[in-house]
């Protein structure tokens, strides 16, 4: 089975042109189609007044540059949101400002009061008018807000829910769908919503059929079918507590974005360094390959046709990344390909194995926000292995003290066969790079015959 490449698309939506909207023709059989349910309308109709579209414009003008959704928790106007909503607010405020715009079209400015990057979350309220500045016209009525559902009241598989939200700015809609349980091997807690949630409905609640919040809206596959993602509502009523009473922030996050990734790679580290690795993972080598628990592996076996090079390869990977603005970071990667050159001869089989490993970059989605490669080579041996190894550590430019660190190893024991592999980890900390990488050389060895 190929390994899946393209994992979650966050849901935040980017402006809609005329030009790519087409009106839909109505099917013959519109009129039979079955009617929105009237659980659904009864929870829409409850939670309408609290649901929001929280857009981000242009400082200065009114250009949207991005919209998402939003709901109001509290009788002082706070408001849940998914970071990745106001991600360009948080990092460039000097550039672009935050509103709400009500079901009804009422519209004011929004304040950033905190951020919760790990679980992608941001709390907004409605910014006060500055001195000398009108008051909104028509500003949002006294405050009523959606309640949480009680953790204790534990959610049952295949319970009801219904999602809402804006979805690709074209107006506020309910999406009925069912809860799944939490997602299987994510490293922080999401739940797993059968329903077709779209760009634009990020931050938006997930409501039980009481109208009380479940989750929040944050991503879905792009691979799959009516595979959508939900922050559990626990995270939110945690990030109101703590920011009930917060002022808004001042300047870029950066700043305290690094300070949650620091706590978020720590954890990562010790979790990943703790579970340790898989046994019997080759035939001649024992090679570095973790267990199915917060990550995923596929593997694949190539024979060449032509007489050529034999491989099988390996690969695994994390599906929790961490929204950081214009890329991810947070997560862990490995692969490993084994070569079999029987077929080619000492001279070929060497030649391409050389060039396998020359082939390897460091170019990813976010480069320009780091510094360039910074690379050691060495010849090594473990476990009565000898290995050739390079280790490149890139640093983030406003991240301080985060850093991507990548490890290439070859064996060397062989004329015609052998093992490559590359291990990756993305915004961690010196220290823990270090020890990232010395874990990940000390796993490989021979095996005692």
């Amino acid at each position: 089975m190929k390994i899946l490449r393209v994992l979650a698309l966050a849901l935040c939506s980017a402006p809609l042109f005329a030009s790519a909207v087409t009106e839909a023709p109505v099917p013959a059989d519109a009129a039979s189609a079955p009617p929105v349910s009237m659980s659904a309308r009864k929870v829409y109709e409850q939670a309408r007044s609290q649901l929001l579209q929280i857009r981000t414009v242009l400082k200065g003008r009114a250009s949207q540059t991005s919209v998402g959704s939003g709901f109001i928790v509290s009788k002082e106007g706070h408001i849940i949101t998914n970071f990745h909503v106001v991600s360009e607010v948080a990092l460039e405020p000097g550039n672009h400002d935050l509103v709400y715009v009500t079901a009804d079209g009422r519209e004011a400015k929004l304040d950033l009061l905190m951020i919760d990057v790990l679980h992608d979350l941001a709390l907004v309220k409605p910014a006060a008018p500055a001195p000398g500045e009108a008051l909104p016209k028509d500003p949002m009525p006294a405050w009523d807000a959606l309640s949480f559902r009680p953790a204790k009241q534990n959610l049952g598989q295949g319970e009801r829910m219904y999602s809402l939200g804006n979805p690709l700015d074209v107006g506020f809609a309910v999406i009925e769908g069912n809860y799944n349980g939490l997602v299987e091997r994510s490293f922080y807690p999401q739940i797993f919503f059968s329903g077709a949630l779209s760009a634009g409905m990020s931050g938006g609640p997930a409501l039980d059929q009481e109208g009380r919040v479940i989750g929040v809206n944050v991503a879905r596959r792009v691979d799959g079918e009516q595979v959508s993602f939900l922050v559990p509502a626990a995270f939110a009523a945690t990030l109101l507590e703590r920011g009930r009473n917060a002022p808004p922030m001042k300047g870029a996050a950066h700043a305290e974005m690094t300070r949650q990734l620091l706590e978020h790679q720590s954890a990562l580290t010790d979790r990943f360094i703790a579970q340790g690795w898989k046994t019997a993972t080759h035939p001649r080598y024992k090679v570095p390959v973790p267990p199915d628990r917060f990550m995923r592996c596929w593997g694949a076996s190539h024979q060449s046709r032509t007489g050529g090079l034999d491989y099988e390869d390996s690969q695994c990977v994390m599906d929790t990344r961490i929204f950081v603005g214009q890329y991810t970071t947070g997560a862990i990667s490995l692969r490993h390909q084994s070569y079999d050159g029987s077929k080619l001869g000492t001279l070929r089989f060497a030649a391409r194995h050389a060039a396998s490993f020359r082939n390897e970059n460091f170019r990813r989605l976010g480069g320009e926000h780091m510094t360039k490669p910074q690379c050691h080579e060495d010849f090594v041996t473990h476990d009565k292995l000898p290995m050739r190894a390079v280790v490149c550590m890139r640093a983030y430019k406003k991240l301080p003290q985060l850093y991507d660190v990548s490890v290439l190893v070859a064996t060397l024991d062989q004329n015609q066969a052998g093992v490559q592999g590359r291990f990756d980890a993305q915004g961690v900390s010196f220290a823990n790079a270090m020890k990232l990488t010395q874990h990940y050389l000390d796993a490989y060895g021979l095996l005692s015959k």
